[in-house]
């Protein structure tokens, strides 16, 4: 998914140009997000999945899959959102498309979410 000039309809995960950056969001107070979020919570009680904690799990998670995605990234998450900064460069726009591919395909398949976090949960530092 390419990254967009403007901001469009929401969507889980997205990317968007942003004067001089990309901005990658994750919009997790979405009815979808917060029922990925329950579950979660469900399985570890530490994963109550506000901003921060999304940016300590895909942090954590990008370490192990794909750690690329964090070099140049400036998280900036909040207690409602998500929200990843990349200064504007061909390279980065090529790694907020990954960003938004990779997060989506978690998303897509909730169990690869949870298994990576009964495996990974108590390696996790979050917030």
């Amino acid at each position: 998914m390419p990254v967009k000039e403007e901001k469009e309809a929401a969507m889980l995960v997205d990317s968007y140009k942003y004067e001089d950056e990309i901005i990658v969001c994750l919009n997790v107070e979405e009815p979808e997000m917060m029922e990925i979020g329950a579950k979660m919570e469900e399985i570890n009680p530490e994963a109550y999945m506000n901003g921060y904690n999304w940016d300590a799990f895909l942090t954590h998670y990008f370490r192990l899959h794909a750690p690329d995605l964090l070099e140049g990234l400036d998280p900036d998450p909040e207690a409602g959102s998500y929200v990843g900064h990349y200064e504007m460069t061909a390279e980065n726009r090529k790694k907020a498309e990954k960003f938004v591919e990779t997060v989506t395909k978690l998303l897509e398949n909730e169990n690869e979410i949870y298994r990576f976090l009964c495996e990974e949960g108590d390696r996790i530092d979050w917030d």
